[in-house]
């Protein structure tokens, strides 16, 4: 009998040495970040993604920044139909809500479903494409968001207990803060859709109404994070923003956070 527990025991640790050298050994994340626009420090930004979540996991970055002030700008890429093949993981940081183009809007999402491509959506990308009638995106993001409140740190509160937001602090207050509106008593067509889980609400002293602010979601197979907090730098280089949003990458992707 001590025979076979010791080699029971001897087992399982071959097993978990072999594991740990596989994810050692693996590829590393191919990553596309997708970020510009208006009303946001996205040069900054760029930089404060890819290096606080390359820190915290290894990705090989790629990243698309077309920097316009107007609203109406559309990503070049997006008219290309491949243009999300190749990558494990697009992260969304872009902000051009006055694109009302259904079809450039839908071929957003038809790459995702056409690569397979596992998505992160942060803060203005759920107002891009709000002027929009397509309801094709916001299904993917999980949300429907088109304005927010006034500037505020948010007081973040978890809803349940998963491994994207085991790790955050409870009652985290980000230090600064622009608390987009889900809630429908907030705005009538402001929705958390049916395929998502909320994780997380955000409140502010200015207005009675929560606001769910991380959340997952599932679109055709493909496996969506997405959170409406980021609007200034220092609150997306909050180490425990970036922890935040590295774990719900490496969700979307189907490894362990």
């Amino acid at each position: 009998m001590k025979r076979h527990i010791v080699f029971l025991l001897l087992t399982l640790a071959s097993l978990a040495s072999v594991h740990a050298q596989n994810e050692s050994t693996a590829e590393p994340i191919r990553g596309l970040l997708i970020t510009g626009g208006c009303c946001h420090d996205y040069d900054a930004q760029k930089e404060i993604l890819m290096q606080g979540i390359g820190k915290r996991t290894e990705i090989k970055w790629d990243f698309i920044y077309e920097q316009f002030d107007g609203k109406q700008h559309q990503i070049a890429a997006y008219n290309n139909p491949d243009w999300a093949m190749g990558y494990d993981v697009i992260v969304h940081n872009e902000c051009y809500g006055g694109v009302d183009d259904d079809a450039f809007v839908n071929r957003i999402v038809e790459g995702h479903v056409r690569a397979k491509a596992a998505a992160v959506f942060l803060h203005c990308s759920m107002h891009s494409y709000r002027a929009a009638t397509t309801d094709e995106y916001r299904k993917l993001i999980g949300v429907s968001s088109f304005n927010h409140g006034p500037k505020s740190p948010i007081a973040v509160k978890k809803l349940a207990s998963h491994p994207v937001i085991d790790g955050l602090p409870d009652n985290w207050v980000t230090p600064q803060g622009e608390l987009y509106n889900t809630n429908p008593l907030t705005h009538p067509r402001a929705k958390v859709w049916d395929s998502a889980t909320a994780l997380a609400e955000g409140r502010i002293p200015q207005t009675a109404e929560p606001q769910v602010c991380i959340w997952i979601n599932e679109y055709q197979g493909i496996r969506v994070f997405g959170t409406t907090i980021g609007h200034h730098n220092e609150t997306m280089s909050d180490p425990n923003y970036l922890d935040l949003v590295t774990r719900g990458l490496l969700w979307s992707l189907d490894r362990r956070p």
